[in-house]
């Protein structure tokens, strides 16, 4: 018998409901009197507000993935592999997002991970739609949410940059939490043999915008505008590797191409 959208209706309608939650509450935070990513703890790896505009596309790509599941390419991996981790993923990221917590955003990180891992080494896209309103979104969140571990960590226990100068432990775990960022960007482009441009994406848009904000201290900021440089180098590696599969005309992936881009969470 032919799928009909009617199957996993419930999980379905959560998703969708969700969806409106998870995006309500980002956009509380940006339009909202009490902004927390204008108007947060300053510190010394904090981006330039524009870096979290990434949330936006975010939204949009998720969107198209609960319009998708109503659709049989859909389905099964929305319904029938990510299942309830979804509906789990918006409400961990509704709490963060309003709560600001270090610990939220780390759980909603391992959900994120969760998601990523299942669609990336069991379902590989067997169409453009598998592509953008599966792969792609999921991508990019799991880039960004790296980001974010890392901001909460310097929010939580880092010095606040408008009262304190960077001293010198300052400057190293900076300088480490950087060298993280773009190696992680490094990982993801050789993880297969084309890479995973969204992540990459996601990793040197937030270092370009840590060198854009970051000038009150000029080891921190030519340390991310150099490191900002060779996340770059990796994604135009992910590009290259996307345009070589694209003149193939290939769109399923290998068996070694599903493998997790990053460790096996």
């Amino acid at each position: 018998m032919a799928d009909s959208w009617k199957d996993g209706i419930l999980l379905k309608i959560t998703n969708v409901l969700v969806y409106f939650l998870f995006l309500g509450s980002n956009i509380y935070t940006v339009a909202g009197p009490s902004s927390i990513y204008y108007n947060g703890k300053e510190t010394y790896i904090t981006p330039a507000p524009w870096a979290f505009l990434i949330w936006t596309l975010i939204h949009a790509l998720l969107l198209g993935t609960v319009i998708y599941q109503f659709f049989p390419g859909g389905k099964a991996t929305i319904i029938d592999a990510i299942s309830w981790r979804f509906p789990l993923l918006a409400i961990l990221n509704a709490i963060y997002v309003n709560v600001w917590v270090a610990h939220h955003r780390i759980v909603g990180n391992s959900a994120v991970t969760h998601i990523y891992y299942i669609v990336k080494k069991h379902h590989s896209p067997q169409s453009y739609a598998d592509e953008i309103f599966i792969h792609l979104p999921f991508s990019l969140y799991h880039g960004w949410t790296t980001v974010l571990v890392v901001l909460s960590a310097f929010e939580a226990f880092g010095v606040n940059a408008t009262h304190h100068h960077a001293g010198v432990w300052t400057k190293v775990f900076v300088f480490l939490a950087l060298f993280f960022l773009e190696g992680t960007a490094a990982t993801y482009a050789f993880s297969t043999p084309e890479g995973d441009l969204p992540a990459s994406i996601a990793i040197a848009w937030s270092l370009w915008a840590i060198f854009a904000h970051q000038t009150s201290s000029k080891f921190i900021h030519w340390s991310s505008f150099a490191f900002a440089l060779l996340a770059l180098v990796w994604v135009l590696k992910g590009a290259f590797g996307l345009f070589s599969r694209a003149r193939g005309g290939r769109v399923a992936l290998s068996d070694e191409e599903r493998a997790p881009l990053v460790g096996g969470h």
